[in-house]
């Protein structure tokens, strides 16, 4: 595939840049005297207040992990680029939960307990369970993938995760005839995730997919990245990687799986539904209004690709939509 390099990494046409109509619209309630509001919130609760956390605090290991790394990688899933540094990739993320601002769930995140943990999946099962995060480490096949992320706003990562084919833990569960999606909720914790006070978003957030795509052999459960757990900035202890799909529907740090028989409400989709689809595909034929989808910017070298319909995994995913 060949490939574009931009002469300055910071550089962007004029084209691609946000109007200012547009991104006053969208930030006017939500920066206006709210952030007041939130700001009182946070002060009288003790948010956001005393020393900032350590970003580079030894990893949470917990025995059964020390036990499980390395894990073997699955060569079936390779990549068309450099994998991404593991150091920028702990740097820029998109967490909304603990700030807008990349850099910011670096340092915020760690103010997050992980253990322990469970996970509900729930619904229209035949077998419904409460897992805690540690014995997804016996239960499900681990293996290490190598996937490209893609996100909306037009950059791109390459990651290598370790875990499990959600297909495997909704074996266990059994789904019901009658289930046709999967909705998945990540934490609530506002006093802990000071972003989660933003009252005007609809917390906790929220993703779902299809059965079918749910068990569609690249949907995946992530336990790990870069050979060892997740960092809490990535979505520990336990998230999801859609790599067809705009990252925003990868949603970290998971409590509750629940199968169900209708499309639900997901958190993008409902806060602005004219840029955020529910189905969220990766095609370089549709703009975002704000982000041009056709090339993609490689986080940390600026390289350029030309964006791949379904992020360059069509193969395993077109039929789902046919």
């Amino acid at each position: 595939m060949s490939n574009l390099i931009f002469q300055k990494s910071w550089h962007i046409a004029e084209s691609e840049s946000t109007p200012e109509s547009v991104y006053m619209n969208r930030r006017d309630f939500i920066k206006g005297t709210s952030l007041a509001t939130l700001a009182t919130t946070a002060a009288f609760y003790g948010c956001g207040i005393g020393p900032t956390p350590n970003p580079n605090a030894p990893i949470e290991w917990s025995a059964i992990e020390e036990s499980s790394y390395p894990v073997k990688r699955n060569v079936q899933y390779t990549l068309d680029r450099d994998l991404t540094d593991e150091n920028v990739a702990a740097s820029f993320n998109n967490f909304f939960e603990f700030s807008e601002i990349k850099s910011d769930p670096k340092f915020h995140a760690q103010n997050l307990s992980i253990r322990p943990w469970t996970v509900e999946i729930t619904g229209l099962v035949n077998k419904p369970q409460t897992l805690d995060v540690d014995d997804l480490y016996n239960l499900m096949p681990l293996e290490e993938r190598l996937y490209r992320l893609r996100c909306v706003e037009a950059w791109a990562m390459a990651v290598p995760w370790t875990g499990f084919p959600l297909k495997a833990l909704l074996d266990v569960v059994e789904p019901q005839s009658k289930a046709t999606h999967i909705a998945m909720t990540t934490f609530y914790k506002p006093f802990t995730a000071q972003g989660q006070l933003a009252f005007w978003r609809p917390w906790p957030y929220t993703e779902a997919l299809t059965l079918e795509e749910a068990a569609n052999e690249l949907t995946f459960m992530a336990l790990g990245i870069y050979g060892h757990p997740l960092r809490k900035q990535h979505g520990a202890p336990l998230r999801l990687v859609v790599p067809w799909k705009y990252g925003f529907k990868s949603i970290k740090s998971i409590v509750k799986i629940e199968l169900i028989d209708y499309q639900p409400l997901t958190f993008w989709n409902t806060v602005l539904p004219l840029e955020y689809s529910f189905e969220a595909n990766v095609d370089p034929t549709i703009n975002h209004p704000r982000w041009l989808q056709t090339t993609e910017k490689m986080i940390g070298t600026g390289l350029m690709y030309q964006t791949l319909p379904y992020n360059g995994y069509e193969k395993q995913v077109a039929h789902l939509y046919t």
